[in-house]
């Protein structure tokens, strides 16, 4: 049936050779309106394609991203105008000074310029343009967050390899039945090497194997000739054969020495203070405190001397000669002022051990176990929050490469100079160790293009300092940029305003309260996330960032699948034809084109421009096209355009005040109430009322509750100019005698909804 009518309806406009701007002329205003609205896609088409509007449009694409400030735009006046009737501010072109102060206000701020204008056109006209630039940072939120979750969960991975290499040696050790199965076993000589901090990398086979095979009886054999007395104690570990083979009733180690080995491994490979590197600290002080014959004996190992610094929180300053004598001489002791360590030790007024006697009593060593549990512990705790807590707080400050590389000594903070530098976190979060690259090399990769194969990281083949790179918006120069994310940071807030807006309009009291609560969870979500999307994928993949989107531009989650969403990444928005453009429903492609992705769902900078990104550039190009459509039937009908604005602005309107502070609005609103000449010169409070009187706000979202009203102003609009055959007139009058286009037309649009 409505295929009829609307082919009737073709006939007559054909029969009196009628385009559809002639249509107006030919039909009433409601009439009118609904051949346009049938298919406005192609009404828009029509405009596009037309010479100057399609030149108009290609200039304005073309010099838009050249703009830097707001003083070069209103220069413009080609570029300028366009973007002027794009928002409906033709007018207004003229007043150059004015309008550089619109778009040089802050459209976050409520008390800003644009926003305390009460047409709402010019908060809209400065939130399509961004002048203050997006900052320039050289890290989001996000990438900090994740930095910093790396470097934390880096401890935890190094004590899981630890424990991972130990088990493994301790399996193969025992079927070791010659020298070879060492240096041929890539894990097993490198755990050797390292377990004596020994260069696992660098070190040749022949050399380590010249080593193992070492009489250490013989003063020129390999491990007694080295400089390092590290290989002579790794030969020790060792009980190979000058041959390489192990003796018969012997085995490569014995369960000491693997397990002495397991102590030095887990010591040289811990980089913070593990728990595992407790264990095996208070093990190695065990096994040699009870060797002991002297107090010296005990501070001339390293390692027991630092176990002895830590437990009674001496200097690290502090002589090994010194700690000795607070071990056991109480004038020395009461002279440096702690004689603490006397309590936990036994040693004879001399430093030595007794006849039959041992440095600690059980009791004593006891204490001290615990003592220094407490001390390792809190140092642990230390370690890596402060570590954290230095780089969130430097990273904030840092303007360039070389900011980054300034040391905590060199800082206003006094108090970090001992702190892990920013560097060293960075680097261990991307298990990149510091003596693997050198500070020269490591300027030159933070500052690579990415997007540039040849750039000095791309070039190094290594995905570690590309993730690295990845981490940090430092431009080619060294000095901070502005971060490439998935929705650049003043569409995401333009998104987000959205989206706030729409969850608590109308809403009074403790539900708009408990509404907005919600709403900024949502919000806290959604901004949080787009700083970590990388691509189409991720993002479709969470219902809770989709939701919010559609949500945002009054859109059903439910009316749309996620394969359809896929689609719409997909398309071209360059090509009209491409599915997201051919979509009636021009928030989608809004959607779209406000992410940074190309077609294949991947981040890109091509889509960035400077003062406006592209999804404004979109939406600044579509409103020109509906502004010209409008201005088009406006020529010949002023009815129809009002009619057209109505509906594209109504589902915005949230106040009466929307309405009373937009001409065009208003006198939309006056004729469609048949309201007199007096009704402006009113008190602006009681003209608001009158608007909430006639209009339900809270319905203007609805296309149904849109299309009544604009039936109402339709109808109104004809009769007060005179117009007799007016389709929504008999529409509203209930009557049923007129058979004319407009009555078919209508008749078969309402039957449709």
């Amino acid at each position: 049936m409505e295929a009829q009518v609307w082919a009737m309806i073709s006939a007559i406009a054909a029969s009196k050779k009628a385009s559809i701007r002639m249509v107006s002329s030919a039909f009433s205003t409601y009439t009118s309106y609904l051949v346009l609205n049938r298919d406005i896609n192609s009404s828009l088409s029509r405009v596009a394609s037309q010479g100057d509007v399609a030149s108009n449009t290609a200039y304005y694409e073309e010099n838009i991203g050249k703009v830097t400030t707001a003083e070069e735009f209103v220069n413009d006046y080609r570029l300028f105008s366009y973007a002027m009737k794009a928002y409906g501010l033709e007018e207004m072109t003229y007043a150059k000074a004015f309008m550089k102060k619109v778009l040089e206000s802050d459209p976050n701020d409520d008390s800003s310029f644009a926003n305390s204008l009460t047409d709402t056109r010019y908060a809209d006209f400065a939130k399509a343009y961004n002048f203050s630039g997006d900052s320039a940072k050289a890290q989001t939120s996000a990438q900090t967050e994740n930095l910093v979750t790396a470097y934390q969960d880096s401890f935890t991975q190094e004590e899981t390899d630890i424990k991972s290499e130990v088990s493994y040696f301790q399996s193969k050790i025992g079927s070791v039945d010659h020298v070879n199965d060492i240096i041929g076993n890539d894990r097993l000589r490198t755990y050797v090497l390292e377990s004596f901090g020994l260069d696992a990398k660098y070190t040749s086979k022949n050399y380590l194997s010249q080593v193992l095979t070492s009489d250490l009886n013989d003063p020129d054999s390999v491990a007694n000739q080295a400089s390092n007395d590290a290989w002579r104690k790794l030969a020790a570990a060792f009980n190979f054969s000058s041959d390489g083979t192990v003796a018969a009733g012997e085995t490569a180690q014995s369960a000491e020495q693997t397990s002495d080995l397991r102590l030095d491994y887990i010591y040289n490979k811990s980089t913070y203070p593990s728990d595992l590197l407790l264990d095996a600290n208070q093990s190695y002080w065990e096994k040699h405190v009870a060797e002991a014959g002297s107090a010296s004996e005990i501070t001339s190992d390293s390692r027991l001397l630092e176990y002895a610094k830590t437990a009674f929180g001496l200097r690290d300053t502090m002589m090994a000669s010194s700690v000795a004598s607070m071990m056991y001489s109480r004038t020395f002791a009461e002279t440096i002022g702690n004689t603490e360590l006397l309590d936990y030790f036994s040693f004879q007024t001399d430093g030595t051990v007794a006849a039959g006697g041992s440095a600690q009593t059980s009791e004593q060593a006891t204490n001290l176990e615990a003592k220094y549990k407490t001390a390792f512990q809190a140092t642990q705790a230390d370690a890596v929050e402060n570590a954290v807590s230095n780089f969130e707080t430097r990273i904030a400050d840092v303007k360039s490469i070389d900011d980054f590389f300034k040391s905590n000594a060199d800082d206003d903070d006094a108090n970090n100079d001992d702190v892990t530098e920013i560097w060293d976190v960075a680097l261990r979060a991307f298990g990149i160790d510091p003596s693997e690259v050198k500070m020269t090399a490591l300027r030159k990769i933070l500052s690579s293009n990415l997007e540039d194969k040849d750039s000095y990281a791309n070039q190094l083949g290594d995905e570690r300092y590309v993730a690295l790179v990845k981490a940090f918006n430092f431009d080619t120069k060294g000095d901070v940029d502005t971060p490439l994310l998935a929705q650049s940071e003043n569409v995401t807030q333009d998104f987000t305003a959205d989206y706030l807006s729409l969850k608590t309009r109308f809403l009074k009291g403790d539900e708009r309260q408990k509404a907005g609560e919600t709403a900024t969870d949502e919000i806290e979500y959604f901004e949080k996330k787009m700083e970590s999307i990388s691509t189409v994928d991720e993002l479709l993949s969470d219902s809770r960032l989709v939701n919010f989107l559609l949500e945002s531009q009054e859109i059903d989650p439910k009316s749309v699948t996620k394969d359809e969403l896929q689609q719409m990444f997909a398309s071209d928005l360059d090509d009209p034809k491409s599915y997201v453009n051919q979509l009636d429903n021009k928030s989608f492609a809004k959607i779209v084109a406000s992410f940074n992705f190309d077609t294949e769902g991947n981040l890109t900078s091509d889509t960035l421009g400077t003062v406006q990104q592209r999804g404004d550039v979109f939406q600044t190009v579509s409103n020109y096209y509906r502004q010209t459509l409008e201005e088009e039937q406006g020529d010949t009908n002023e009815g129809v355009r009002l009619a057209l604005y109505f509906e594209r602005k109504a589902s915005s309107i949230t106040s009466a005040y929307d309405i009373l502070g937009d001409s065009a609005l208003l006198n939309f609103f006056k004729t469609a109430y048949n309201l007199s000449t007096y009704f402006s010169s009113q008190e602006l409070e009681k003209q608001a009322a009158t608007v909430e009187k006639f209009v339900e706000l809270d319905k203007l979202s609805d296309p149904d509750y849109v299309q009544k009203v604009i039936q109402r102003f339709t109808a109104l609009y004809d009769s007060q100019n005179g117009a007799t055959d007016s389709a929504a007139l008999s529409i509203l009058q209930g009557s049923s005698s007129s058979i004319s286009a407009d009555t078919l037309l209508a008749v078969a649009q309402l039957s449709a909804r």
